[in-house]
């Protein structure tokens, strides 16, 4: 079988969107892809941003394949499925360029792992993967019908929802090494969340070491994928990194949702040529492994601590047992081994505007960067939308999207203009009336 696999060209104008907006690799698409090829199918993964393609291009650069099948993702690399943009106008856009000339066509995504009906509604799409993709696409492709690979769903002939099995969770710890071609690193210039003075030397890339999260905590999105913690396997980690290290990269991601410390991991970064950036939990470390972080090549770590007060955190389901005084200090020394460090904060009731500007200055006195705290935004696959609403419906994004623009009047750093109501981002692409 031929298929394609689709991370469409991204535009935000409108979005309440809060990540990066620079290139990253489709890690998910990697990951299928590599699957595919060993059984024996042919895959060719096409990415509008690092190809620099838009959604025209792109739909012809499929067309011109004639796969058997095409595989769209609904955010942009995994590493965003946890706040990706609500709307899918992008992934709708390019289906509708593609214009049926794709064969079957399957979605990935946060949006049909929450929400498969309205997903499959939206896009005019045959199936869903509800959860982690990778090892569902490689069934879908040997299958006949969606209902024999278990995590999908498609509609039926009246329109109704089929599902067959419960969401996917990838096995992820003995994925293989991923192998991306040089036009794709030569196209990924950008080095994720990094801040620090140092030269920037060679291209940037990302790569996933653990997946998942043993926390539980109430504004995290990854109920219905990602979520089950996991750790893959050093030496396919390692070998990953060395590949890219000799295709001129000299600045890896992880996008793990939390990088925990790992001695024989970050020993073997130690002798590595390149730098890299985590995400992680501050109140995981010790300073002793706080110092091989730094040693290993870590340039940026982003700790999520979220809250100020202890009401806060436990608010948010956080389950950390240190104080403010002990992250702040522990985050501190983190300073003193990594070039930079971002404490993340969430706009919480409990937290005053005079306590976050006495803690805000007060890191940021000692070389830590605090954010402004930043609106909590309900995803679907959340504890806090199930908290306000149950199980997500069909308008489980319409209902989330409108609490937010009604409860905020400011929104995140990056977010120069007012988020537009779902509906009107979606009301040209998405849909019978597109």
């Amino acid at each position: 079988m031929r298929v394609a696999l689709v991370n469409p060209a991204w535009s935000y104008e409108g979005s309440i969107y809060f990540g990066c907006r620079e290139e990253h690799l489709p890690l998910e698409l990697g990951y299928a892809a590599a699957l595919l090829r060993a059984q024996g199918h042919e895959a060719t993964i096409l990415d509008g941003q690092i190809e620099g393609r838009d959604n025209s291009a792109l739909a012809q650069a499929v067309a011109d394949l004639a796969p058997d099948m095409t595989v769209v993702t609904t955010a942009p690399t995994y590493l965003f499925w946890r706040c990706a943009p609500p709307e899918l106008r992008v992934p709708a856009d390019f289906l509708r360029r593609l214009d049926g000339r794709g064969g079957r066509t399957v979605a990935i995504g946060p949006h049909g792992s929450a929400t498969p009906a309205p997903t499959l509604r939206k896009l005019g799409i045959d199936v869903v993967v509800r959860g982690e993709s990778e090892e569902a696409i490689a069934e879908l492709a040997r299958a006949d019908h969606p209902r024999e690979v278990s995590g999908t769903a498609w509609l039926e002939s009246d329109g109704s929802l089929a599902t067959h099995g419960p969401n996917r969770a990838s096995a992820f710890v003995d994925h293989a090494p991923l192998a991306w071609p040089d036009h794709f690193l030569a196209g990924h210039p950008h080095h994720h969340h990094r801040f620090d003075d140092r030269p920037r030397v060679g291209f940037g890339a990302e790569v996933e070491a653990s997946r998942g999260c043993p926390y539980e905590c109430s504004f995290c999105a990854k109920m219905d994928y990602r979520d089950k913690y996991r750790r893959r396997r050093v030496e396919h980690v390692i070998a990953e990194i060395d590949a890219l290290i000799a295709q001129g990269v000299g600045y890896v991601y992880f996008i793990d949702e939390i990088f925990l410390p790992q001695k024989p991991l970050l020993k073997a970064l130690v002798s590595r040529n390149v730098v890299f950036g985590v995400q992680t939990r501050i109140d995981l470390w010790k300073p002793d492994m706080l110092e091989l972080l730094g040693r290993a090549g870590c340039v940026s770590i982003e700790a999520g601590l979220e809250s100020l007060t202890v009401e806060g955190r436990e608010m948010l389901a956080k389950r950390c047992r240190l104080d403010t005084p002990e992250l702040a200090a522990l985050l501190i020394e983190a300073r003193r081994h990594v070039p930079f460090v971002q404490a993340n904060l969430i706009g919480t009731t409990t937290d005053s505007p005079e306590l976050v500007a006495h803690w805000r200055g007060h890191l940021i006195d000692n070389g830590v960067w605090a954010n402004d705290p930043v609106p909590l935004y309900p995803y679907p696959s959340s504890p806090d939308y199930r908290a306000l609403w149950g199980l997500p419906d069909d308008e489980a994004w319409e209902r989330a999207h409108a609490h937010y623009l009604e409860a905020f009047d400011r929104f995140s750093d990056i977010q120069d203009e007012r988020p537009r109501p779902l509906r009107d981002l979606e009301a040209s692409c998405c849909g019978p009336s597109a």
